[in-house]
């Protein structure tokens, strides 16, 4: 209930007249968004309105009796409001959603549930010619990854992204002050978060994940129960990234202190899902290799104090991602990317792991690829997005098929398959969440 006050004093605080925004986009996730066109004002109208009205449909192609048979079946309406008053920009964007498959009406703007699902209520200033500020909830994103996250420590929607909802719902709202420095080539953003937020993560209610505690398989019989850090300014975080160009190439260096975003850890009197401590160290740079556009990455994420000997907390990480993207053909661009998280104090974990339990490899090696063409005019898109681990024995499958009908109406279709060799490894335990989906979305 906080966090809604809060989040309507900034909607609210300004009258009906100092409603917000064009709906905006993450920024800096390579080929994940796209650009809207512009909306013109109109006259007479106090506030700039914009927005879409969709429906999504998916089912699973198998039998999860631990899950409905319908993976998606929702009607969405998201509304953007924008108004400038002098040097003040006051946004608002809310999806009202109508979905049967989960169920669940009652309000939750932490988790995404129920009918009301609040994406942006900020405002943004400039106080000095050199600072930007945003403050209130808004979608934030940095670093280099294309679907893949070292040090975007923002909240994610991994409910959303696996189960056909357009890639712009990966990101998850975060409620922050965002403040951007400007000192020429350098640049300093700090985002400053007073309460954690926590990824909207896979905890059985949308799709079966596999609980180690009881080997097998869990979902909407036994979703997850966690205890999450909420008590404001204590349980804050704070992100920093700052960042030059040095000619064509841009390089950055990253900070973040706050906790792990998806549980990683666990209470052992009262068995609930916990939020370790999380500290990231990282760097980036992305600049042109040869006909296109390299990039590398890298975080070492250091975890709460003595996790090296405690099986119940995740331990400390050395993360790395090298990418590579072109053009390879007429309208036809792919990438490739390959990352890497290395576990420290390997021979900690293995000597105060239970027996019986599984253990994990000290490395996991993942791969992707994406594949994009445009054709018709570039009316119609045929994308596709394989994510293959052979450490793991594991992969995940996305295709999509887009036709853009006119230019604010478009038909989607597409599928997410999940597979691999073993039921615990990550992409493996999704297996039965396998599904195609298709949409029509219209924008006004």
């Amino acid at each position: 209930m906080m966090r809604l006050w809060v989040s309507m004093v900034v909607v609210f605080g300004f009258a009906p007249m100092a409603l917000a925004q064009d709906v905006t986009l993450p920024e800096g996730l390579g080929n994940l968004t796209a650009l809207k066109p512009p909306q013109e004002k109109q006259a007479g109208v106090p506030v700039d309105l914009s927005g879409f009205l969709e429906t999504r449909m998916g089912a699973r192609l198998q039998n999860d009796p631990l899950q409905k048979d319908m993976s998606l079946g929702e009607a969405r309406l998201q509304i953007g409001l924008e108004k400038q008053v002098d040097r003040l920009t006051f946004r608002v964007v809310s999806d009202f959603i109508y979905d049967p498959v989960q169920d669940i009406y009652d309000i939750d703007l932490e988790r995404g549930q129920g009918v009301i699902d609040l994406r942006e209520a900020n405002m943004v200033f400039s106080p000095l010619d050199f600072m930007d500020v945003k403050l209130g909830r808004q979608i934030i994103t940095w670093g280099t990854g294309d679907l893949i996250f070292i040090n975007d420590l923002f909240a994610k929607d991994w409910n959303s992204f696996f189960i056909g909802r357009d890639t712009e719902y990966l990101k998850a709202p975060s409620d922050a002050l965002k403040t951007a420095f400007f000192f020429g080539d350098t640049n300093l953003d700090v985002v400053y978060v007073p309460r954690f937020d926590a990824d909207r993560f896979i905890d059985g209610t949308r799709i079966s994940y596999f609980d180690r505690a009881r080997g097998q398989l869990s979902g909407r019989d036994m979703p997850v129960r966690a205890a999450r850090p909420d008590v404001w300014f204590s349980d804050d975080e704070i992100a920093l990234r700052l960042y030059r160009s040095f000619g064509a190439y841009e390089a950055a260096l990253y900070y973040y202190d706050g906790y792990w975003k998806s549980p990683a850890g666990q209470d052992q009197v009262t068995g609930l899902a916990t939020f370790p401590r999380l500290s990231v160290y990282g760097a980036s740079l992305r600049g042109p290799v040869q006909a296109g556009i390299g990039a590398v990455e890298f975080g070492y994420y250091k975890s709460a104090d003595g996790a090296a000997h405690n099986p119940l907390v995740r331990n400390d990480e050395l993360r790395l991602l090298v990418s590579y993207e072109q053009e390879v053909g007429d309208e036809l661009t792919g990438s490739l990317q390959y990352y890497l998280e290395r576990r420290m104090d390997y021979g900690a974990y293995l000597a105060t792991l239970p027996v019986g339990a599984i253990r994990d490899d000290r490395n996991r090696h993942l791969f992707t690829l994406r594949l994009t063409k445009l054709m018709m005019q570039q009316d119609l898109k045929l994308s596709l997005f394989n994510f293959y681990s052979p450490s793991d024995r594991d992969g995940y499958l996305r295709a999509q098929v887009s036709y853009k009908i006119r230019d604010n109406l478009r038909l989607e279709a597409g599928g997410n398959i999940f597979y691999g060799a073993e039921t615990h490894s990550f992409f493996g335990q999704f297996q039965d969440a396998s599904n195609v989906y298709s949409a029509l979305h219209y924008d006004f």
